[in-house]
């Protein structure tokens, strides 16, 4: 019985096979503290080890994202000197942009004014108040790309992202907007998205590297 499987002759040009398309790794810019003009955090502060993902906002409506440095200034401000903290509350800000700014230093806890406990929470502060205000796209995608990061860096699973009103009753933080992204799994599918492609970079940018975005940013570029 002949073969139903073709042969090919001298004359037939070799077979090709396409290669599956590999996704593009995820990689972004974390912008280091100097870039928004921090303060030095104040000594002292707790150790501990990242294990679960908090999303928050500001709860004050950033209308002009080319004041995000004073504005994570002014955070500081109100954080060490009436509150006494150390510093800054959260590890991480992202502003209306979609840029990521370094804030307080992840490997110690951050600090809260409502009544639970931050211990082992990466802090995640999208700057704005998304009860009043729409939450732009480039500033969820920063949101579930330093998510992404912080899953694998930490080794922590994205089924562990909350919202802070999922911890603290008397708080409407991360605002509707926001929540509504997290209550649905929209965010968590899109840091999945991220992880799935591979490892997830942040190039930390200080000086005059982070002074060329930063200088974009306040021009409204």
């Amino acid at each position: 019985m002949r073969s139903e499987i073709p042969t090919r002759t001298a004359d037939s040009p070799p077979t090709v096979t396409s290669p599956a398309a590999q996704p593009i790794p995820a990689s972004g810019v974390l912008l280091c503290r100097d870039a928004w003009g921090a303060r030095p955090a104040r000594p002292g502060g707790r150790p501990h080890i990242i294990d679960r993902m908090t999303i928050h906002h500001s709860g004050v409506v950033l209308g002009d994202n080319r004041t995000i440095a004073e504005r994570f200034r002014r955070h500081q401000r109100y954080h060490q000197d009436q509150h006494g903290w150390i510093d800054i509350a959260y590890h991480v800000g992202i502003d209306r942009g979609g840029h990521i700014f370094e804030l307080r230093d992840s490997g110690l806890v951050g600090d809260t004014a409502t009544d639970y406990d931050p211990t082992g929470h990466f802090l995640v502060l999208c700057e704005g108040d998304f009860d009043e205000q729409e939450l732009p796209e480039a500033q969820l995608d920063g949101a579930a790309l330093v998510l992404a990061w912080a899953a694998q860096r930490f080794r922590i699973g994205t089924d562990t992202l909350a919202g802070h009103r999922d911890f603290a009753s008397e708080t409407t933080c991360p605002g509707a907007g926001l929540q509504a992204h997290v209550a649905s799994g929209e965010l968590r599918r899109r840091v999945d998205e991220l992880t799935s492609r591979g490892p997830v970079e942040l190039q930390r940018l200080c000086s005059h590297e982070a002074a060329a975005i930063m200088a974009a940013i306040e021009a409204g570029r």
